[in-house]
């Protein structure tokens, strides 16, 4: 496979797009493998206030995805993420925790069986996925980010699993009574070092059930002890190489030939911090001065990361809901400012795609992107830019196979691999 460098993609944000980068031929070529193709991105997350009678994904609303941003860039697949946001370990925080996450389990339900099930469609297997596809629809799977909202009840993994989780990670930004995160990192407090007694017995409930493990957020040595203790192959749901972009998020090499020891998948994230820090660092300073002059002129405070964590789920989506009105006026200026700075974009993120397939080979790599979580670079902005992907992917020589490889097939197959394991146990 030749690897080749590019430069910046100039859209039109349509699907019938054209990169100034791009011969018609590549583009061309891109389109049709791209219809061949299962688009599959296992990170999306959402705001429940989204997934109601009077606004939900029907529309397309203010938001990186929802069902036309997915018809215009050819997106099949949303995981999306039944995230809850690390809170105290006591009654009180795992009471709130679970509340939160049912609440978001309701709203892709209510998405699918009321608001559009002509349109989108709930899928648990591989099979379900092909078969919803070829039907015509938009595809809906269910991840958990934060394993903390199961609270001390073991039992709440197959709870989930029954209302169609087949992913599920340990821990997020803070330790969880499962696992270390890898913000332990930063300061060198673990509060388990690595996995707890209790997430060593839901790693094995996992495994029986045919969730897959997500070991994105949790520590390196939880990681480690994860694929010494799973009978399955693990996945990272939204995870970049650290080799790349130094951040405690992304994996470095030895976790990542973990996954080719151990089979899996590595699904890479256009999150732009994940992808090059510094670069993005540089392109947010310019960023954050025009959304402060907007905000002083909204009367808006900006806070900081601290502070918006320590928010409650219902306060955290009012300050990003008010957060995302403010950008949304500053559009126009971030799109200038996208074209004259040095924007971490789709060239950046595919380095990282091919970094991993020379590491450990295609067959263990995917795409996510942290769509509504923070994710999203230059070229691939929302759901409606899926194609540039592929597009990036043709220019630098992957085939069609290998490209439906990253883009879904590996993922299934692991998927597959997980739900064996599961019937295996289960039988004996």
């Amino acid at each position: 496979m030749k690897i080749i460098k590019t430069t910046l993609l100039l859209l039109t944000g349509t699907l019938g797009l054209q990169a100034q980068d791009y011969n018609p031929e590549i583009l061309e070529k891109a389109k049709e493998i791209h219809k061949n193709v299962i688009a599959i991105d296992t990170h999306v997350d959402f705001n429940v206030a989204n997934f109601t009678d009077e606004k939900n994904y029907t529309e397309n609303l203010d938001t990186q995805v929802n069902l036309p941003k997915m018809d215009v860039g050819g997106l099949d697949v949303a995981w999306f993420s039944i995230y809850t946001g690390q809170g105290d370990l006591d009654k009180e925080g795992f009471k709130a925790a679970h509340t939160n996450a049912m609440s978001k389990f309701n709203a892709v339900h209510k998405l699918v069986n009321e608001f559009a099930p002509d349109k989108i469609a709930l899928a648990t297997t591989s099979e379900e996925v092909r078969k919803i596809h070829k039907s015509g629809k938009k595809v809906a799977m269910l991840g958990v980010e934060n394993a903390y909202s199961l609270g001390e009840d073991i039992e709440n993994v197959k709870k989930f699993y029954d209302l169609g989780a087949r992913y599920m990670s340990l821990a997020h930004q803070g330790h969880s009574q499962f696992s270390d995160s890898n913000t332990g990192e930063e300061n060198g407090e673990w509060l388990h070092h690595g996995l707890s007694d209790l997430g060593k017995e839901v790693v094995k409930e996992m495994n029986k059930y045919g969730i897959m493990i997500d070991v994105s957020h949790p520590s390196k040595e939880a990681i480690k002890q994860m694929f010494k203790l799973s009978k399955a192959p693990l996945m990272a749901s939204h995870s970049s190489a650290r080799a790349l972009c130094d951040h405690s998020r992304n994996l470095d090499d030895e976790l990542l030939k973990l996954f080719k020891k151990h089979g899996g998948v590595v699904q890479t994230v256009a999150f732009a911090t994940y992808v090059d820090a510094e670069k993005h660092k540089q392109y947010t300073k310019s960023r954050d001065k025009i959304i402060g002059e907007k905000a002083e002129d909204m009367n808006f405070a900006i806070l900081n990361r601290d502070d918006v964590a320590a928010l409650s789920d219902k306060q955290r989506n009012v300050y990003f809901e008010e957060y995302n009105r403010i950008q949304k006026t500053a559009d126009l200026e971030f799109k200038k400012l996208r074209q004259k700075a040095n924007a971490v974009n789709v060239v950046d993120f595919v380095d990282h795609i091919d970094y991993m397939v020379d590491l450990i080979g295609l067959e263990h790599v995917g795409i996510s992107s942290d769509f509504d979580g923070g994710g999203g670079i230059y070229g691939w902005e929302d759901a409606s830019e899926t194609l540039n992907i592929t597009a990036e992917l043709v220019k630098r020589g992957y085939t069609e196979e290998e490209i439906a490889k990253l883009w879904g097939e590996n993922l299934l197959r692991v998927l597959d691999e997980v739900q064996a394991v599961a019937e295996d146990i289960q039988k004996s």
